[in-house]
């Protein structure tokens, strides 16, 4: 019987199987991986949107595709996702798309009531909310006694004033606006907000918390100063819909979402058994989850690919043309005519100085040393400690990239903005012709130097890979 049941699941899933490649069938195959047509299109549709400024037709779109999966599946013989540091940084991706759908708007929803009654709870059972006005007299932590008695002589004339007003609200916001030394509120007649027990000094709150609505507190010493209490009104906390808002505010900030999720992903793993951990139940999620949308599957894959493209390409083309000085320097000499200029530029430095007398001792410290030499010369010589005594730019300009070099050496008037601390200008260098080295078209050799590592390296992965296309199935794209 067990055996029946398996042969039944094993011709079940090859049932789904074949309908599956039915209604997504293999559209090429790359280095004897199948790529279903659903793949490619995503792939295609994604970077030929609304937008998309060199939008490519499908079979233009082809090589491409297959040029990125092939360095893709060279990453993969690499091994670069087995690398500790790509896997911490594609678990961190994987995480925000996959961890957010572990809770619901009703657990959220559910906590936020929770803090919503604790709170509630706390503050009603210590005397509920009370809303304050005050006028403070300050008293400053070390006031002389003549100081310490002008204070009180202030707040009980104050006092006297609200006393013989029969202390009228209005007397008491005037007067709190007029001579109150507490800035935050005066402008508001003294007004302060809803507080509950415990939020305010401890003299304060025990007086306010005594009092009834429209009662005026007679002089009250704190250590601040001193203050006249006005109760305006009391009452318990405040509905939850009024609150919902901030406390949401709250959840987030305070990454309470996170916490909420670790007690979900725990309390599967606890439930599925102790050798299930956090990771195995968002892998089982990520299945679920791309079962149900092939977009957010290709999306997932699509950043995992791109982690191992970019190491991949970094090691075999752009790390690698960058560092390569002697591969540079050949390409250079090999394609000179690539790098001709309509016009002499000038080869040296922009410099700014403290002191005049430095513009000709910048001059004195380079002249004979050699141009790839001059940076680490003029660091030592002028800023070689916490006085920084020259600025520098150093490079090749044509007329237009440097306003300094454009007055001294170009003869134009160009406006040089001013630098605070370096009022003194001056350049030094040469005009060269063309370019004498590849340093000085670096960026350009570089760039071009990579292209060309790109496409030797691309025909390489041909060679070594097949690759199949259907072309049957390719007209199919985005018609079916």
């Amino acid at each position: 019987m067990k055996k029946f049941v398996i042969s039944a699941a094993t011709a079940l899933v090859a049932t789904c199987s074949l309908a599956q490649t039915a209604q997504d069938p293999v559209i090429m195959r790359i280095a004897g991986e199948d790529v279903p047509r659903s793949e490619f299109e995503y792939s295609y549709n994604k970077n030929n949107s609304d937008g998309v400024i060199d939008k490519k037709s499908v079979d233009e779109y082809v090589d491409l595709f297959i040029n990125y999966k092939l360095k893709v599946r060279a990453a993969q013989d690499a091994q670069i996702d087995t690398t500790e540091a790509f896997k911490k940084e594609f678990a961190t991706y994987r995480d925000q798309q996959i961890r957010p759908a572990m809770i619901t708007d009703e657990d959220v929803e559910r906590e936020a009531r929770r803090i919503y009654k604790e709170t509630q709870e706390q503050i009603d059972s210590t005397g509920g909310l009370v809303k304050p006005a005050h006028i403070l007299v300050m008293v400053k932590p070390k006031a002389t006694d003549d100081e310490a008695a002008a204070a009180k002589a202030r707040i009980d004339s104050l006092y006297a004033v609200l006393r013989d007003a029969n202390f009228s609200e209005d007397t008491f916001a005037q007067l709190a606006k007029d001579y109150s030394d507490d800035k935050g509120t005066s402008k508001n007649g003294g007004e302060l907000s809803w507080i509950p027990r415990g939020r305010t000094l401890p003299e304060f709150d025990d007086k306010v918390f005594s009092m009834q609505v429209g009662e005026t507190s007679e002089p009250v010493k704190t250590s601040a100063g001193y203050h006249i209490i006005q109760l305006r009104d009391k009452g318990n906390f405040f509905p939850y819909d009024s609150l919902r808002t901030s406390i949401m505010s709250y959840i987030a900030q305070r990454g309470i979402k996170n916490m909420l999720i670790n007690q979900k992903l725990d309390s599967i793993a606890k439930a599925q058994g102790d050798s299930v951990t956090r990771d195995m139940v968002l892998a089982q999620k990520r299945e679920e989850m791309e079962a149900a949308d092939p977009d957010l599957k290709y999306l997932i894959k699509e950043y995992h690919d791109g982690l191992m493209l970019y190491e991949i390409s970094n090691q075999n083309v752009w790390d690698k043309a960058d560092k390569d000085t002697l591969g540079l320097a050949n390409f250079f000499k090999k394609n000179k005519k690539r790098y001709k200029w309509d016009a002499p530029r000038f080869k040296g430095i922009a410099y700014r100085t403290k002191d005049e007398a430095d513009i000709a001792a910048v001059k004195a410290a380079i002249k004979g040393v050699k141009y790839d030499d001059w940076n680490e010369t003029l660091r030592s010589t002028f800023n070689n400690d916490s006085v920084l005594r020259i600025r520098v730019e150093k490079g090749v300009f044509k007329r237009g990239d440097n306003a300094i070099i454009d007055n001294y050496e170009y003869n134009d008037t160009a406006k040089v903005k001013e630098m605070k601390g370096y009022p003194h200008t001056a350049a030094f260098g040469r005009f060269i012709k063309q370019p004498e080295t590849y340093t000085d078209v670096r960026g350009l050799v570089v760039a071009d130097y990579q292209e060309t590592l790109e496409k030797a390296w691309v025909a390489e992965l041909r060679k070594k890979y097949p690759v199949e296309v259907d072309p049957d199935v390719l007209a199919t794209v985005n018609n079916h």
